[in-house]
């Protein structure tokens, strides 16, 4: 069975039969992708968690209402982005600092090969590094493209922007980041191969 059948079986189970085994598969299903959204936003993982729990607390509240909803990941998504919205407004006094956080890298393990899988590593960190410093929008484009796999459409409802306005700010990630990895690459790739110097 497909994510998206799964998906909508849960939804169908929860709305007409309040089935709680059926609200945890979902819960489950999508809980650490939307914490990693919402901490984009408020940059702590307390405030997140709350945020994400909110937003199916409500989702659970409103079962009845479920079934109307055409793309489920899609409102989740826009529901975890409204309720940061709300929480930034409510909490705008305080100062809040960016999370370092470096569990969003991919999980690389190569037993053939670990100066290769090191190497992989610094990319890695280094490219994450680089999209946390893209500008917001940029940066929520990007992750919700590449790391998320929505579609250009769904990242517009997501994001309430155009999805012309989705392709420009991906390009602009991209750009941003061939210029910045790119050279990083070629430079370890001459450094690894460069011969040592005669004795």
């Amino acid at each position: 069975m497909s994510n998206n059948e799964n998906i909508r079986n849960w939804q169908r189970q929860i709305a007409c039969d309040g089935d709680e085994k059926a609200f945890s598969e979902l819960f489950r299903h999508f809980y650490d992708r939307l914490l990693y959204f919402a901490i984009q936003y408020v940059y702590t993982r307390e405030a997140a968690e709350e945020i994400v729990s909110d937003v199916f607390v409500k989702i659970w509240n409103r079962r009845d209402e479920l079934e109307k909803v055409a793309n489920l990941e899609v409102y989740l998504f826009v529901a975890v982005k409204n309720q940061s919205l709300n929480y930034l407004e409510q909490y705008s006094s305080l100062r809040i600092t960016p999370l370092n956080d470096e569990s969003g890298l991919s999980q690389l393990t190569n037993s053939v090969d670990p100066e290769r899988t090191m190497e992989w590593k610094e990319i890695l960190f280094k490219m994450d590094q680089e999209v946390g410093k893209l500008p917001d929008q940029c940066r929520r484009v990007f992750k919700l493209i590449k790391e998320e796999g929505f579609k250009y459409k769904d990242v517009a409802e997501i994001l309430n922007i155009s999805p012309r306005t989705v392709e420009t700010q991906l390009f602009r990630a991209m750009k941003r980041l061939n210029e910045v990895i790119g050279p990083y690459v070629a430079n370890r790739l001459k450094t690894k191969n460069k011969k040592p110097d005669s004795l």
